[in-house]
This record gives C-alpha cells, structure tokens and sequence, in this order.
C-alpha cells in the first residue's frame, strides 16, 4: 500500500511544490516501509518526479483538464486512491491544492492537515506538526481516520534528490459533467516572471512608493534577486499593481526563504500571510511601524534612497563573484 502524492503542475512543467511534496512523501514512505506512487496531471516529463523517490507514476493525459479546476482534479485524485489502495495522500499546501483537497477530503471521508512542517512524530499513530495561530506557533495534531491528507507547507521540509526509475502507467480517471459544473472564467496570472507561490525570495512594496511610477526600482531589485514582485492590499486596491501580487491575510500567503517590505507599516492581516516566510527584512521610514517588530533586519530610511543604493551594492557583489 503506496503512499500517494499529487504533483502540481502548470503548462506542463512541475511546481517547485511538487518536488517538495514528493520528498516528503519519499520519507513518510520510508517511516511506513512503503513505496511512493505520484499522480501527475498533464505534465509530459512526468519521469522528472522520479528524482524524488517516486517509484509509480500514474499519468494523467486529459484536454479537460489544461485548466485547474479543483472538482475535477479531486474526482481524478480519488479515483488514483482507489486504484492505489492508498490510505496516506501527500499533497502541496498551495492555494489551489487547498482547494482542492478539501473537496478530496469530504469525497473520501479522510482527515486533512494543512501547513504541515516536518515528518511525522507518529504514524501509528499518525501525529504530524504544523502551523498555528497564523504561523506563530506550532500543533501536533493526530489522525484519526482512515484515510489521511497531508497538505506540505512550502518551503518548510525542503527537497530532496533521490533518483528512482520510475514505472509510468497511463491513467484515465472517469470523469463526468458534474464534475466541471463550476468553471473558470477569467485567470489573472503574471507572465515571465519567478511567481509568488514558487519564489524563494519575494519583494514587496506598499503606499510608502507613492504611486505606481515608481514600481520601477522594486522590479530591479526583484529582477537583481531572481525574486518574485509582491504587493499589499492597499496598492492592489487602488490598481497601481495586481491582484495577483498581493499578499497577506487576504492575498496570496508568502513561505519564501526571503521576503523584503519595503514601504509596508505592517497591518496585522499582512503579517499574517507572510510570517511563514524565514527571514523577514524591512525598510521604511518610521521607526513606529509594525514590520518592524517582526522582522529579522530593519532600514529605517527612504526607499528612495536605501534602494538604489542596494541594488547598487547587489550588482556589484554579483560581478565580483560571477
């Protein structure tokens, strides 16, 4: 009885999240003395998730399915359960898989814990540690079902290389009209850039820049970084960027190994949403703000200023250590 992992995937390449989830899932195996079977989703190098530990992959080759859409993909992912005979399903913690898994969840009368941080402390019981309290503190919770979910926080356990050859089965889940009664209608994504979900450093800007002419100097530094561009609420609302980039409580949440506020106050639902993230770094010119309490490093100084000389600097480090 494999472990099962669903792997996100997005215009056919694999999420960072999905080889995350598949080295968790490689070591929640190893702790049950089983094996991993993933089910992939229009992902035509499906083969690639064997560098994580992945011995079976199950492939799904579906048109219906070239767009996320969480009834479905939950009725595919049950079916891939029942063929398995998996009673532990590993999946990413992103916000579509949340989504989705909860549908999974009801579908299979399983328990689901989401923003899981490490392995196991128990899988007899199975007892996982996650995230609480809007990251600032920790639960041990148990399962008492018999089928469970694991939902993986990103960037928490990390990923891990263990080269598998794989065997690959094609797989046809029955999918019906009920299963596409809601549909997209309109998906506002960002195009050629790191993206927020996946990034391993973010930076964000707030109404400290003034206005949206001035975005310019974030998108440098982010481009400097290889970072994603973020937002806080009040800029998306007032259009100077996104909804897509806006994070917080009520945006998308940020677990990036870097996450840099600059001209951010720091209102409770934003730190909410980005407190996951390791190491917090902050600018801004008043000293009062609430960033700065829950931030590793702080700048009290103009963006303006602070800015362009760090980009500088970085610039300069990045050639003499090309």
């Amino acid at each position: 009885m494999s472990v099962l992992v669903y792997t996100e995937s997005d215009n056919g390449k694999f999420k960072k999240n999905a080889f995350e989830a598949a080295s968790y899932a490689h070591k929640l195996a190893e702790q049950l003395g089983t094996s991993v079977t993933a089910i992939t989703i229009n992902a035509p190098d499906s083969e690639v998730i064997g560098n994580y530990g992945v011995s079976k992959i199950l492939k799904v080759t579906n048109d219906k399915l070239s767009i996320f859409n969480a009834k479905a993909f939950a009725t595919a992912i049950s079916q891939a359960v029942e063929n398995e005979g998996a009673s532990t399903i590993v999946v990413s913690s992103s916000t579509d898989t949340k989504y989705m898994a909860s549908i999974l969840a009801g579908a299979l009368k399983a328990g689901y814990c989401t923003n899981v941080v490490a392995p196991p402390l128990s899988t007899n019981p199975l007892v996982v540690k996650r995230t609480a309290f809007s990251n600032k503190g920790f639960a041990h919770t148990q399962f008492k079902t018999d089928i469970n979910i694991i939902g993986v926080s990103s960037n928490a356990y990390g990923i891990f290389e263990n080269k598998v050859s794989p065997k690959v089965e094609n797989f046809e889940p029955d999918l019906n009209d009920s299963d596409f009664s809601v549909q997209s209608v309109n998906i506002d994504k960002v195009v050629g850039k790191a993206t927020i979900a996946d990034a391993d450093i973010v930076v964000s800007g707030g109404r400290g820049l003034k206005g949206p002419e001035n975005w310019g100097m974030i998108e440098e530094l982010a481009d400097v970084l290889g970072a994603a561009t973020a937002c806080s609420k009040p800029v998306s609302d007032m259009g100077w960027r996104s909804h897509s980039e806006h994070v917080g409580q009520t945006g998308k949440p940020v677990a990036s190994n870097l996450y840099i506020a600059i001209g951010i106050s720091g209102a409770i639902q934003h730190l909410a949403g980005v407190n996951a993230s390791k190491v917090k770094v902050v600018i801004n010119t008043d000293p009062e703000a609430p960033f700065f309490k829950a931030a590793d490093y702080g700048v009290v100084g103009d963006a303006f200023e602070v800015v362009p000389i760090l980009i500088e600097k970085l610039k300069e480090f990045k050639a003499q250590n090309a």
